[in-house]
């Protein structure tokens, strides 16, 4: 008996046996954007979004996220702006409510810096992406920040006359401030 209990005790010791972070905590957590018009920053974001996220910071190459952003939530600053965003040159959220993120690959570059790549689906458009983020242990959280830059234009954002880019540029920085726990042992 002494014996289990003595490897038991170095079990616990070795490092490694960190936390699998897999339980978002969403009022602590936000989907962000920054778009330019006419080379004025605009801020806004998605009030609601949905994300499956499984992390170990002492194995990210484990690491998987998917994540959806309910578009019609979105806050661009005032209704009418939200309004024309959800129509069909903007997100046309009628055809397509949703912009997805999924992880095919996750990685350490050093330090609390990772970088996830996956697909990015918007408007029933599909691209590789690459979204670089920190995450550091705060307790019993892991908090996760990072951004993805976007080309608008690459997923049919903005059609038509809001295709020129001297009005709104391209390039979009979508923004994620993410609060995840590990969820509790199972019971046995």
């Amino acid at each position: 008996m002494k014996r289990l209990f003595t490897l038991l005790l170095a079990l616990n010791a070795l490092p490694g046996t960190a936390a699998v972070f897999n339980v978002v905590v969403p009022e602590k957590s936000a989907v962000n954007f920054v778009a330019r018009q006419m080379n004025v920053p605009m801020e806004g974001g998605f009030r609601k979004f949905s994300a499956q996220i499984s992390f170990d910071p002492a194995k990210p190459e484990s690491g998987k996220a998917q994540i959806e952003i309910d578009l019609s939530s979105i806050d661009a600053g005032s209704t009418e702006v939200n309004d024309e965003v959800k129509g069909k040159a903007w997100f046309n959220i009628r055809d397509y409510p949703s912009a997805k993120f999924a992880s095919s690959a996750v990685k350490s570059l050093g330090g609390n810096r990772y970088q996830a790549s996956g697909k990015m689906t918007i408007k029933g458009r599909t691209h590789d992406v690459v979204a670089p983020f920190n995450a550091k242990v705060e307790g019993n959280t892991l908090l996760i920040d990072g951004g993805i830059p976007i080309l608008r234009l690459q997923y049919g954002i903005g059609d038509g006359a809001w295709a020129d880019t001297a009005t709104v540029a391209d390039e979009v920085q979508v923004r994620f401030h993410l609060s995840l726990i590990a969820s509790p042992p199972a019971k046995k």
